[in-house]
């Protein structure tokens, strides 16, 4: 039996073991997390067959779920897409909140928008309107742009139905519903402190820069082929909503209540994501004018990209079931706990650590929920929807060059490495920051 030294030390080099793998090998990250479970099974001595069979009930036990929300999730993510839904909720919300104020409406479009989308993805869809808003009003790329870039990340870290984000709540057994409220109540301050107030008036006024050419938008689509913007605005929203809604009822209602088994099921997350899929296959697809030939190659297309965050999560997945099986997971606990350190500040600073190191705010979340899972269960009154917020928050920080999303923003806009790292860099860690002072004081007030 390994002394608790030792098995720290084989933790250390596991993780040591990812981060060389995706850094300096290259290796795939789906790759790099399942070798590491393997070196860990070794490291701790565990036997052969129960390798394997702990590297499966990890993956089966983290996508048995998360693979149903992920494939509703990128749905809805196409048809706001496809309908032209991402560019009417930027035009009203200039048009209501002024031009002057282009980059505040751009920051709550993305936050709305990025909700079911992946960054990538959401980046992808916004980069026309970016351009157009900063054509428009005569305000810097810089000043639009990166602050959308800092408010997509920090949805996709906090707020489910992202998959990390979901996957860690479904990992920490968190309630979905309060980790979606929480999320937003800590990200949209997070998102507007770091975006347009801290990067506008502190990193952006002296950068210049050049989009490639041809990457801006100058055609711009006629109002009446988009879809209303409240109709967009519920079908987005409608996922959040239900789950929402089923937290607020569990929490006034009597559990033995003859309606209950009814707000379950509805309110699942499952049932919820179902339901806004049809949805907005009628408001964003037939009221549009689309076919039903049409939306399943939407749908078909939408699922491209699911493959490997799939499996970067299910890897992150295995990666925890190995640490808990080993016996690892009893000593974190006690080196944890011993720390005298706030939980929550300690996932966020396992989060964020792991977010630097690997690039890969996935990776870093669902690592770090696997470090910090033994603490809460050494705190059974803490709520574990906080550790996932403070875990998430964690992951928005120090994107950089290790970052898939640092370069795509990076080559979009055209941005020198010296400019990303003052804007979109620095961004994020106060984005990091604002997300762990949110957290902790709302646990203070709410318990």
């Amino acid at each position: 039996m390994e002394t608790s030294t030792e098995l720290l030390l084989v933790l250390l080099f596991a993780i040591g073991l990812i981060v060389f793998l995706i850094m300096k090998v290259h290796l795939h990250a789906f790759l790099a997390l399942i070798i590491s479970c393997m070196f860990v099974g070794f490291g701790t001595g565990m036997p052969l067959e129960k390798i394997a069979a702990s590297i499966q009930a990890g993956m089966g036990g983290t996508l048995g779920f998360l693979a149903t929300i992920l494939g509703l999730g990128t749905i809805l993510g196409k048809m706001l897409e496809v309908s032209g839904g991402a560019e009417r909720l930027a035009r009203t919300m200039i048009r209501v909140l002024g031009e002057k104020n282009a980059q505040w409406a751009m920051i709550i479009v993305a936050f709305i928008a990025g909700i079911p989308v992946f960054f990538q993805v959401g980046f992808v869809i916004l980069l026309p309107l970016m351009f157009s808003v900063a054509m428009e009003t005569g305000l810097s790329l810089v000043a639009i742009g990166v602050p959308v870039a800092v408010t997509l990340m920090t949805v996709h870290c906090m707020v489910p139905p992202h998959p990390a984000a979901m996957a860690i709540a479904l990992s920490l057994h968190a309630d979905v519903g309060k980790v979606i409220l929480y999320g937003l109540l800590v990200g949209l301050p997070a998102a507007a402190i770091a975006g347009p107030i801290f990067i506008n008036h502190f990193c952006s006024k002296k950068i210049e820069i050049k989009p490639p050419t041809g990457s801006v938008k100058t055609e711009r689509t006629p109002d009446e082929k988009l879809p209303p913007f409240g109709l967009t605005l519920i079908t987005i929203l409608l996922p959040l909503v239900v789950m929402v809604s089923k937290t607020l009822i569990e929490l006034t209602v009597p559990k033995d209540a003859a309606l209950m088994p009814i707000v379950s099921f509805v309110g699942n997350p499952i049932t919820a994501m179902l339901l806004s899929v049809f949805v907005a296959y009628y408001t964003l697809g037939f009221a549009r004018g689309f076919s039903m030939k049409q939306l399943t190659g939407f749908t078909e297309q939408s699922f491209a990209p699911v493959a490997t965050i799939l499996l970067v999560i299910g890897g992150g997945g295995a990666f925890n079931q190995m640490l808990m099986d080993s016996g690892l997971g009893k000593e974190i606990a006690k080196v944890l706990t011993s720390l005298q350190m706030s939980p929550l500040i300690m996932a966020w600073v396992v989060a964020i650590i792991m977010r630097f190191s690997v690039g890969s705010a996935t990776v870093a979340m669902m690592t770090a929920a696997g470090i910090v899972m033994p603490v809460l269960e050494a705190n059974p009154g803490l709520d574990p929807a906080y550790i996932a917020i403070a875990i998430g928050a964690g992951a928005i920080g120090f994107s950089h060059v290790s970052d898939s999303g640092f370069w795509i923003v990076k080559e979009y806009f055209g941005m020198s490495l010296p400019d990303m790292f003052r804007t979109y860099t620095l961004g994020t860690v106060v984005a990091a920051v604002i997300g762990l002072a949110g957290v902790m004081v709302l646990s203070t007030v709410v318990g």
